[in-house]
Protein backbone atom coordinates (compact mmCIF):
# COMPACT_ATOMS: atom_id res chain seq x y z
CA UNK A 1 0.00 0.00 0.00
CA UNK A 2 2.90 2.43 0.62
CA UNK A 3 4.55 2.54 -2.83
CA UNK A 4 1.12 1.50 -4.69
CA UNK A 5 -1.22 3.98 -2.75
CA UNK A 6 0.54 6.18 -0.33
CA UNK A 7 3.40 7.09 -2.60
CA UNK A 8 1.17 8.96 -5.42
CA UNK A 9 -0.44 11.10 -2.75
CA UNK A 10 -4.09 10.41 -3.75
CA UNK A 11 -7.25 12.95 -2.65
CA UNK A 12 -9.52 10.06 -3.05
CA UNK A 13 -8.94 6.34 -2.79
CA UNK A 14 -11.94 3.44 -3.83
CA UNK A 15 -11.17 0.49 -1.77
CA UNK A 16 -12.90 -2.88 -3.24
CA UNK A 17 -12.11 -5.83 -2.05
CA UNK A 18 -14.00 -9.08 -0.95
CA UNK A 19 -14.52 -10.99 -3.84
CA UNK A 20 -11.18 -13.11 -3.73
CA UNK A 21 -11.75 -13.29 0.06
CA UNK A 22 -15.07 -15.01 -0.43
CA UNK A 23 -14.23 -17.01 -3.65
CA UNK A 24 -11.23 -18.68 -2.47
CA UNK A 25 -12.89 -19.86 0.23
CA UNK A 26 -14.28 -22.49 -1.90
CA UNK A 27 -12.18 -22.74 -4.90
CA UNK A 28 -9.04 -23.01 -3.10
CA UNK A 29 -9.32 -23.06 0.69
CA UNK A 30 -8.23 -20.05 1.10
CA UNK A 31 -9.65 -16.20 1.83
CA UNK A 32 -10.30 -14.16 4.85
CA UNK A 33 -12.59 -14.90 7.86
CA UNK A 34 -15.58 -11.91 8.69
CA UNK A 35 -13.80 -11.00 11.79
CA UNK A 36 -10.09 -10.51 9.61
CA UNK A 37 -11.77 -8.84 6.94
CA UNK A 38 -13.23 -6.16 9.19
CA UNK A 39 -10.23 -5.89 10.95
CA UNK A 40 -7.63 -5.72 7.76
CA UNK A 41 -10.25 -3.50 6.24
CA UNK A 42 -10.40 -1.00 9.01
CA UNK A 43 -6.81 -0.74 8.88
CA UNK A 44 -6.46 0.25 5.47
CA UNK A 45 -9.49 2.59 5.87
CA UNK A 46 -7.59 3.95 9.12
CA UNK A 47 -4.23 4.02 7.34
CA UNK A 48 -5.61 6.05 4.05
CA UNK A 49 -7.62 8.60 6.69
CA UNK A 50 -4.55 9.47 8.50
CA UNK A 51 -3.58 11.14 5.31
CA UNK A 52 -6.02 12.80 4.65
CA UNK A 53 -7.24 11.06 1.75
CA UNK A 54 -10.87 10.47 1.03
CA UNK A 55 -12.09 6.90 1.32
CA UNK A 56 -15.02 5.45 -0.65
CA UNK A 57 -15.74 2.02 0.17
CA UNK A 58 -17.57 -0.39 -2.36
CA UNK A 59 -19.05 -3.71 -1.61
CA UNK A 60 -18.17 -6.71 -3.45
CA UNK A 61 -20.31 -6.98 -6.61
CA UNK A 62 -21.42 -11.34 -7.69
CA UNK A 63 -19.61 -14.68 -8.05
CA UNK A 64 -22.02 -15.78 -10.76
CA UNK A 65 -25.56 -13.85 -11.71
CA UNK A 66 -28.10 -15.55 -10.68
CA UNK A 67 -30.64 -13.31 -9.66
CA UNK A 68 -32.45 -15.92 -7.24
CA UNK A 69 -30.21 -15.79 -4.90
CA UNK A 70 -28.95 -19.50 -5.72
CA UNK A 71 -25.64 -18.30 -6.29
CA UNK A 72 -22.91 -20.94 -4.32
CA UNK A 73 -21.55 -17.94 -2.29
CA UNK A 74 -24.25 -15.48 -2.29
CA UNK A 75 -24.79 -15.89 1.52
CA UNK A 76 -20.94 -14.91 2.32
CA UNK A 77 -20.62 -12.23 -0.48
CA UNK A 78 -24.31 -10.54 1.73
CA UNK A 79 -22.13 -10.97 5.12
CA UNK A 80 -18.98 -9.37 3.30
CA UNK A 81 -20.76 -6.33 1.99
CA UNK A 82 -22.75 -5.96 5.31
CA UNK A 83 -19.38 -5.52 6.96
CA UNK A 84 -18.27 -2.67 4.04
CA UNK A 85 -21.82 -0.91 4.58
CA UNK A 86 -20.90 -0.91 8.67
CA UNK A 87 -17.66 0.15 7.80
CA UNK A 88 -18.98 3.00 5.60
CA UNK A 89 -21.47 4.39 7.69
CA UNK A 90 -19.09 4.35 11.32
CA UNK A 91 -15.95 5.67 9.60
CA UNK A 92 -18.12 8.44 7.71
CA UNK A 93 -17.07 7.08 4.26
CA UNK A 94 -18.59 6.85 0.55
CA UNK A 95 -20.25 3.79 -0.26
CA UNK A 96 -20.80 2.18 -3.63
CA UNK A 97 -22.98 -0.60 -3.19
CA UNK A 98 -21.89 -2.83 -6.34
CA UNK A 99 -23.62 -6.25 -4.45
CA UNK A 100 -26.98 -4.05 -4.99
CA UNK A 101 -26.59 -2.72 -8.08
CA UNK A 102 -25.66 -5.47 -9.71
CA UNK A 103 -28.67 -7.49 -7.94
CA UNK A 104 -30.82 -4.53 -9.14
CA UNK A 105 -29.55 -4.46 -12.71
CA UNK A 106 -29.59 -8.11 -12.95
CA UNK A 107 -32.98 -8.68 -11.90
CA UNK A 108 -33.94 -5.86 -14.57
CA UNK A 109 -31.87 -7.57 -17.05
CA UNK A 110 -31.61 -11.24 -16.72
CA UNK A 111 -34.89 -12.94 -17.01
CA UNK A 112 -33.62 -16.24 -17.85
CA UNK A 113 -31.32 -16.70 -13.94
CA UNK A 114 -28.05 -16.86 -16.33
CA UNK A 115 -24.71 -17.63 -14.42
CA UNK A 116 -22.83 -15.49 -16.72
CA UNK A 117 -22.66 -13.60 -19.24
CA UNK A 118 -24.65 -10.01 -18.96
CA UNK A 119 -22.40 -8.51 -16.75
CA UNK A 120 -19.47 -10.77 -15.98
CA UNK A 121 -17.71 -13.03 -18.23
CA UNK A 122 -17.24 -15.85 -16.04
CA UNK A 123 -18.62 -15.40 -13.15
CA UNK A 124 -16.49 -12.92 -11.41
CA UNK A 125 -14.69 -10.42 -14.10
CA UNK A 126 -17.04 -8.29 -16.06
CA UNK A 127 -17.84 -7.49 -18.85
CA UNK A 128 -18.09 -4.20 -20.83
CA UNK A 129 -21.50 -3.62 -19.56
CA UNK A 130 -20.30 -4.60 -16.43
CA UNK A 131 -17.67 -2.01 -16.56
CA UNK A 132 -19.59 0.58 -17.62
CA UNK A 133 -22.06 -0.16 -14.60
CA UNK A 134 -19.32 0.20 -12.10
CA UNK A 135 -17.52 3.54 -14.30
CA UNK A 136 -20.55 5.16 -13.91
CA UNK A 137 -21.07 4.81 -10.34
CA UNK A 138 -17.57 5.62 -9.08
CA UNK A 139 -18.05 8.56 -11.13
CA UNK A 140 -21.67 9.57 -9.37
CA UNK A 141 -19.57 8.68 -5.82
CA UNK A 142 -16.42 10.60 -6.84
CA UNK A 143 -18.52 13.35 -7.50
CA UNK A 144 -20.90 13.60 -4.36
CA UNK A 145 -19.71 15.21 -1.45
Amino acid sequence: MEEDVLAKKPDVVFIWVGVNDVWHKQSSGTGTDPDKFAKFYTAIIDKLKDKDIRVILCTPAAIGEKTDFTNQQDGDLNRYSQIIRDLAREQHCGLVDMRELFHSYDLKNNPGNKESGILTVDRVHLTDQGNQLVADNMLEALLAK
